[in-house]
């Protein structure tokens, strides 16, 4: 089944009129990033800003400048932490690390790419790790980590490696005091180790990789690219790592239609090692041809040239016989004259410094040279010497005569180039050293100066603060005495008013009159302890109420009239006299007095009612008892229900 070619986007449409603007005015290639997922972002700008197309916003970007930053933020989602997906990590420090670190041998130096940093949390975690396996010392000897983000905001929060209290809180306790230096409720990594690390501008998309990479981490970035930006990329981080090396991806990438170039490791976890892939010397080998019949004079030429080569030969014919060995070959191999004519496989030679046996075998078959580079032309220990091995069929038409085996020197040569690639190594690591100290100089002089003018700035705002407090402080003891001398004239005047009410209840209840207040709505302010006896509701109870709520034994609708004139000002006394029910449901003739209080030109603030039967006498005899005999009738002869007798 062949896979389906993507669709290419419309370059004439609106999106990719915006796209090729960003990557015009500010260098941003986001036409390898997932249309779905792109154009919900830019939405999401679009919305908050207030455009209603492409077009629109396109428009807005050309007016606003200060709207890049906010677009770029919203595009570049830097979701990262430190150890996130701890299970990957705990893999990662137990499995791949060791077998790296043996891959690579001691001593020798480890290089580290973390792509897409972000604001740089998995990076100093790989820092933590790796100076764990390692040790502090040997860390700092040998790792080298590049940090790369296409984000610059996010890059100058990661060289700051400052965090907050939340943002380290995945952070194990013992590795957070070992790698970190708190202070001022931050957290900032050692600066020594940082030093190891190099942050710098990368697209993935169309930058050169960096190269001879050890680890490479690209933890849920991928994932935001189509799949031929993906392919692109990923042939970028297969010419990035060692042979040895391992990638180190997210949990939502799985490569899984990209064997050719990585293989997983652990799957789960989404650790690949790197696919080998034959070079160009692999694929072209060359074929060896069979010579044309000779004639004897020349056959002498050739013989004794065989003789003088200086690379060792040995011929074999079709049954595996050796038929002839040079000079060199037999000094080489110690090969005796009697050696000549035995088989091949009855000798030393057959196995040693490598298997002919094979790949003669192999040669027949397929009737091609078969080549063997870098033999050791000894015993393990020896003096170092290596060998290129070239087994060439020798044929007579169709017909298989046997094969030339050569033996060629290529000590000096494995040398040189050793030497030729260890020199370009040092340059490059040199140069590399120089640009990243070029790079720390200008990101510790930038630092530096952003420092000093926070710390100016700091200082100033916290003598301001501090200014501030201490006015602050003076209110609020200014403010404090006020508060007491109010208290205490509150304190003097709540015991005054409670003497007066207490004065003022004493004559009250002195009248032998029930005494009623109300003000100009109607609502009880006084209800005197008479009050409470003749009507059985109490002053609690009352207080507050509208007077002509009460369920009270008095027809109040007969004083409405009344006590409304007296409210108004019509009248200043009025007095009426009604029949009326006792708490205790005896029935009597009452007078009602109305009087207004608190009269001035803006009108009468209230009224005071005082009510008393009109025999004096509300029921009660003179103990206070209802005037009944003891027959429980009253003095009329009646029982107390008031029936006829």
């Amino acid at each position: 089944m062949t896979e389906q070619e993507p669709q290419q986007p419309d370059p004439e449409s609106p999106l990719e009129s915006l796209l090729a603007y960003l990557k015009g005015t500010r260098g941003f290639d986001f036409s390898g990033y997932k249309r779905t997922s792109l154009e919900r972002r830019i939405r999401k700008r679009m919305e908050a800003v207030g455009a209603g197309d492409y077009s629109e916003y396109l428009d807005y970007l050309e007016v606003h400048q200060d709207e890049f930053p906010a677009l770029f933020d919203t595009i570049l989602i830097n979701v990262t932490g430190f150890f996130r997906d701890p299970p990957a990590w705990s893999y990662y420090t137990t499995e791949v690390i060791p077998q790296l670190l043996a891959a690579v041998g001691p001593g020798e130096p480890i290089r580290v790419w973390c792509a897409g940093c972000a604001s740089g949390e998995e990076t100093y975690t790989m820092a933590m790790v790796l100076a764990e396996a390692l040790g502090t010392a040997a860390y700092l000897d040998r790792v080298k980590i590049y940090a790369t983000e296409v984000d610059e905001d996010a890059l100058n929060h990661a060289r700051q490696a400052s965090y907050g209290p939340k943002d380290v809180e995945a952070i194990p306790k013992d590795l957070l005091s070992r790698y970190f230096e708190q202070g001022d409720r931050r957290y900032t990594f050692r600066k020594d180790l940082r030093r190891t690390v190099i942050f710098g501008r990368n697209d993935l998309t169309q930058d050169a990789p960096i190269s001879r990479i050890d680890l490479l981490t690209c933890r849920n970035t991928l994932m935001y690219f189509n799949a031929e930006t993906q392919a692109r990329i990923l042939n970028r981080f297969h010419f990035a790592l060692n042979p040895w090396g391992y990638l180190f991806l997210g949990k939502s990438e799985m490569l899984i239609t990209h064997t050719d170039l990585f293989r997983p490791v652990n799957l789960k976890r989404r650790v690949f090692a790197k696919v080998h892939k034959p070079t160009l010397r692999d694929r072209l080998l060359p074929v060896g041809d069979g010579s044309d019949p000779v004639s004897p004079p020349i056959a002498e030429i050739r013989d004794g040239a065989f003789e003088v080569s200086s690379d060792a030969q040995v011929i074999v014919d079709a049954d595996g016989l050796i038929v002839m060995a040079n000079a060199r070959a037999r000094a080489l191999f110690a090969l005796a004259p009697t050696d000549v004519g035995r088989p091949l496989k009855d000798i030393e030679l057959s196995y040693r410094p490598v298997d002919l046996r094979s790949n003669l075998e192999l040669a027949y078959k397929e009737r091609r040279l078969v080549s063997m580079t870098g033999v050791p032309a000894g015993k393990p220990g020896s003096d170092g010497r290596t060998l290129d091995v070239q087994i060439t069929p020798l044929r007579s038409g169709d017909r298989l005569l046997g094969a030339s085996i050569v033996y060629a020197d290529t000590t000096v040569q494995r040398r040189l180039e050793d030497e030729l690639e260890t020199a370009k190594r040092d340059l490059g690591n040199a140069y590399e050293e120089l640009q990243s100290t070029v790079e720390e100089l200008e990101t510790t002089n930038e630092e530096l100066q952003s420092t000093n003018e926070e710390l100016e700035t700091t200082n100033e705002e916290l003598q301001s603060a501090n200014e501030e407090l201490e006015t602050m402080n003076e209110e609020l003891q200014s403010t404090n005495e006020e508060l007491e001398t109010i208290n205490d004239e509150l304190r003097r005047r709540s015991v005054a008013l409670n003497e007066v009410n207490d004065f003022l209840e004493a004559i009250l209840s002195s009248l032998r009159v029930a005494v009623i207040a109300v003000d100009s709505q109607h609502r009880v302010q006084i209800w005197n302890g008479e009050s409470a006896e003749l009507w059985g509701v109490r002053a609690d109870e009352a207080r507050g109420q509208h007077l002509f709520g009460l369920d009270i034994g008095l027809p109040l609708d007969g004083v409405r009239g009344a006590l409304r004139r007296v409210l108004s000002g019509a009248d200043d006394r009025v007095e009426v006299e009604l029949e009326a029910l006792n708490r205790r449901g005896r029935t009597m003739n009452v007078s009602v007095t109305l009087l207004p209080f608190g009269v001035s030109a803006d009108g009468v603030q209230g009224a005071i009612m005082l009510t008393a039967p009109v025999d004096g006498r509300d029921g009660r005899d003179g103990s206070g008892r209802d005037g009944r005999d003891g027959s429980g009738r009253d003095g009329s002869g009646r029982d107390g229900s008031g029936g006829d007798s």
